[in-house]
């Protein structure tokens, strides 16, 4: 299993209509092959700030599959045009010590 972690800054005033916007983009994540679960939380210090942690198989079933799929570019559409700045999603797997 793969997690991916993405902190996200949605643009002020914008928090309403992006919460909006996810609960319909999260559709489209949730049919994806290799799709775990997500979740999505408001940061209560700093307004706008939020994290999205999102479960994948692979590594590739999120860089291959979903971005390389038609799917992302509605995805795109509907959050996109949010963020400020653009969110550098990173990758992690469990190390068991």
């Amino acid at each position: 299993m793969i997690l991916e972690h993405a902190p996200l800054q949605v643009k002020p005033g914008m928090s309403t209509e992006f919460e909006a916007a996810f609960a319909q983009a999260r559709q489209i994540i949730a049919r994806m092959p290799g799709f775990r679960r997500l979740s999505l939380s408001r940061c209560i210090e700093r307004p706008g700030a939020y994290l999205l942690l999102v479960e994948w198989d692979t590594l590739e079933d999120h860089t291959e599959g979903f971005r390389g799929s038609a799917d992302y570019q509605q995805w795109r559409r509907l959050l996109h045009h949010f963020y400020d700045p653009f969110p550098t999603a990173e990758h992690y797997e469990q190390v068991d010590a």
